[in-house]
């Protein structure tokens, strides 16, 4: 009775699972899963997402492949596979983290990965509909991005423990604040980074956002650690 009692507890508080969470540096075999977490974080349960419009297809398989090449590039864009952490459960990849200096992963890099992988001169224009609203951030500041977990792993401290590694390693390299972006309106993920520490910095309404992907525009948050 008392076994069952205390596997019971266990099973309501998901303490095995925490306990079983490994966190790992994301290598170049994982580019698939990082694809996959992208293209989830990035529709956020919209429609379009910004991958849907950079490729101009809502094709899933067709955006996971660019995806893959995107994570390989020799520029070294936010999306690189370097950037990511990944959470496993019981050998399973269920979560992902992204962290990067945008003095290094710059809008420039970005430009330059899309290209390597086939994107033509326009995507200037594609780009500018989102960084039409931009929040001019000094870039001595880490940036947090593709924070996202599998279906099913809800709850069980996924997030949580990508994001404890993330800001160890965010001390070690001298940083005492980080920043993520997040849209207005999603306020199941607002309501996630203010449980982690996030507090609310700035807004952004863009006309042009709200005209692509229908939301009215963007949300900057910030933690200090």
């Amino acid at each position: 009775m008392v076994l069952l009692l205390i596997s019971e507890v266990r099973k309501i508080l998901n303490i095995g699972n925490i306990m079983s969470i490994k966190i790992k540096q994301a290598k170049v075999e994982d580019v698939e899963f990082l694809a996959h977490m992208m293209l989830l974080s990035s529709r956020a349960d919209k429609k379009d997402g910004l991958f849907d419009l950079i490729f101009g297809t809502n094709d899933d398989g067709v955006i996971i492949e660019k995806l893959k090449q995107l994570a390989q590039t020799q520029a070294q864009s936010h999306c690189h596979y370097k950037n990511f952490l990944i959470a496993e459960l019981d050998g399973k990849s269920v979560g992902s983290l992204c962290s990067y200096e945008p003095r290094i992963a710059t809008k420039e890099a970005f430009i330059d990965a899309l290209k390597e992988i086939g994107c033509d001169d326009t995507i200037h224009a594609t780009l500018e509909l989102v960084y039409g609203c931009d929040f001019h951030l000094t870039k001595n500041t880490l940036m947090f991005d593709f924070m996202e977990e599998l279906e099913g792993f809800i709850d069980v401290g996924v997030l949580k423990a990508l994001m404890q590694k993330s800001l160890l390693t965010a001390r070690l390299k001298g940083y005492a604040k980080a920043h993520t972006i997040i849209e207005i309106g999603a306020l199941e993920t607002e309501l996630f980074y203010k449980k982690l520490g996030f507090k609310f910095v700035d807004e952004l309404e863009c006309e042009s956002y709200r005209e692509v992907f229908g939301r009215n525009g963007l949300m900057l948050l910030s933690i200090e650690f």
